[in-house]
């Protein structure tokens, strides 16, 4: 592995430590733990994408639920690739890979899969994995258009498989307590919702130019439905996330997140029209697309939500980086990832003292999978694939805002916009012979 390899993985280690998560597998204490389960017992879990999040998935997986182990890891890079098969063999863990997902789904040993790969394939994965009868974690956005979404959602109706998203913020006690507060009504009526993500860790991307794909890649099954381009570096990996080709920048990258409890705080189906206004402002000559400034408003029955993303900025909203505030006639409830507390307006209540975090979603949100999984009660998943459409939906309406340079009105009954122009941005264009999926 390359110099340039080994530093995009310690800094990808660097960004998950920086969420709260850890990839560091006690591998002694798991064989421990692991040897007490009968061979009918055992979940065979595959993860295809085995770089950030995807790797962070499995060894909480494996950390977590004594009952699952790693049969099988499908990558395009055989880089990575191989150094996670020999990171698995540094704890006796020994696993089959792949260079083509299709192949690996094709394994009637393997039980679930994981899905960690860039956005604009996901719709692909987890569609196929729900017809070869796999069960499925896949991360979020769960697609990179709204109609992906629709046909995510149709799949795991029609195949009955658990599918659980990687919105794991669901899992977090203390997110789940300031929802119940705010259910209590102290507030007073809720008018204004905001959701931030101001990332100051996250700077320009310098323009590079064109260049062959790195030994070991195959480039053109990492494009897969994409359309087809000369391979450059500021595409592949983690910054892939600000080319609209595979992503929708922090909209979608946070967004999800942080917008998934303000719709969860209102009890919010979808709003009426977004708007939304921003651009390259920090960046302008970077080479990303996405917007790295965008401010964007919902309109809901009776109060409007509001949107922000900054990248290079880290002081937003209360002085934190990130958050969602509901701002009551009594006072304000600002919840982040570290905990929650209530700011009374003027003496209409009293303050709730900050309530810290109380342990790691990633670790709840996965066992709250596997006891699905095995118990088939698929109500009981956190976050199953319907909310991971609802809240991947409504950031897909402020991106198409963007895009079309115009308010944007939803037809909730019609599963649409009333603008021509936004509706011609709804389905996925997929290339090279793919196709978005019938289900």
């Amino acid at each position: 592995m390359n110099y340039d390899r080994r530093n995009f993985i310690k800094s990808t280690s660097y960004a998950l430590a920086g969420l709260g998560l850890t990839t560091a597998i006690n591998w002694e204490a798991m064989a421990k733990a692991k040897s007490t389960i009968g061979a009918n017992g055992k979940i065979n879990v595959a993860l295809i994408g085995v770089n950030g999040m995807g790797w962070a998935n499995l060894t909480t997986l494996l950390r977590t639920v004594p009952e699952t182990q790693v049969i099988g890891l499908c990558d395009v890079d055989d880089n990575v690739l191989n150094y996670r098969k020999y990171e698995l063999a540094k704890g006796g863990v020994t696993t089959t890979t792949y260079a083509d997902y299709r192949k690996l789904l094709d394994n009637k040993d393997i039980d679930l899969v994981i899905i960690g790969t860039p956005d604009h394939w996901h719709c692909l994965q987890m569609v196929e994995a729900c017809q070869a009868g796999k069960d499925v974690y896949v991360e979020k956005p769960i697609g990179n258009s709204i109609q992906e979404c629709n046909a995510m959602v149709a799949a795991q109706q029609k195949y009955n498989r658990a599918v659980q998203v990687g919105q794991w913020q669901r899992s977090m006690p203390h997110f789940v307590d300031a929802l119940n507060y705010l259910k209590s009504g102290k507030l007073g009526k809720v008018r204004t919702v905001k959701a931030w993500a101001y990332q100051g860790w996250m700077k320009n991307i310098e323009v590079k130019p064109d260049s062959a794909a790195p030994a070991g890649v195959d480039y053109k099954m990492w494009l897969g439905p994409a359309p087809l381009r000369p391979f450059n570096p500021n595409r592949f990996h983690f910054n892939f996330r600000w080319y609209w080709d595979y992503a929708g920048g922090l909209m979608t990258d946070w967004g999800v997140h942080l917008i998934d409890y303000a719709l969860l705080g209102m009890d919010a189906k979808f709003p009426k029209s977004a708007v939304a206004l921003g651009g390259k402002y920090a960046y302008p000559d970077g080479a990303h697309e996405t917007p790295d400034t965008l401010a964007t408003v919902y309109d809901f029955e009776g109060y409007n939500m509001i949107w922000e993303h900054a990248q290079s900025i880290s002081n937003g909203n209360y002085g934190r980086d990130h958050g969602i505030s509901y701002i009551g006639n009594n006072g304000t409830l600002v919840l982040d990832r570290g905990g929650w507390e209530v700011i009374p307006d003027e003496k209409r209540m009293e303050a709730v003292t900050r309530q810290p975090n109380k342990g790691s979603g990633l670790d709840q949100h996965m066992q709250n999978f596997i006891s699905v999984v095995k118990s088939r009660k698929m109500n009981d998943l956190t976050c199953p694939i319907q909310a991971g459409a609802h809240v991947a939906t409504v950031c897909q309406m402020g991106n198409i805002s963007y895009k079309t340079g115009d308010r944007v009105t939803w037809d909730t009954a019609k599963g649409k916009f009333n603008e021509e122009k936004a509706n011609g941005l709804v389905n996925a264009r997929y290339n090279n012979g793919y196709s978005v999926p019938k289900v």
